[in-house]
């Protein structure tokens, strides 16, 4: 998993600048001890350890149901008119769907099963790295880190 995210030139910005309101230094740094720097008033230990969640987490049969399960909730908790046609959901930003349901996610497992599923279907397509993703799944990816991240701080 550390090989996905090292060496990144889009991670920080994609995910970690968005919460630059919470926490002001966003940049990431490589470390010596652990893949990024940890610093003052960073997110680099939040991410570090992220990662190694997402090194040992369960890999999902189909990522989509853990997300399709954040929907549900979000449609019958709020009785909010989304729709899923097809493969996707409609009548509400897919990222806002996925940033209302993450306040109800215990300890986020939905959202890390999610983005756990998204690397390795990234990896099985030969996208070895973060960079390396196609572009939209890449930021779908970088919704649910900064989401996941966005809830455990």
């Amino acid at each position: 998993m550390i090989n996905f995210f090292e060496q990144s030139d889009s991670l920080d910005y994609e995910v970690l600048r968005p919460m630059r309101h919470i926490r002001g230094n966003w940049e990431l740094r490589q470390g010596d001890e652990s893949l990024f720097a940890i610093e003052e008033d960073s997110f680099a230990e939040d991410l570090n350890n992220l990662i190694d969640e997402l090194e040992v987490a369960e890999i999902p049969e189909r990522y989509h149901d853990n997300e399709d399960l954040l929907a549900e909730y979000v449609k019958n908790k709020f009785n909010s008119e989304i729709v899923k046609v097809g493969n996707r959901w409609e009548g509400q930003s897919y990222q806002i769907i996925l940033q209302d349901a993450g306040f109800f996610d215990i300890d986020e497992r939905n959202l890390v099963q999610s983005a756990k599923g998204r690397i390795m279907a990234a990896i099985k397509f030969g996208q070895t790295s973060y960079d390396d993703m196609e572009l939209g799944h890449r930021k779908m990816l970088a919704v649910i880190l900064t989401l996941i991240l966005y809830h455990r701080i």
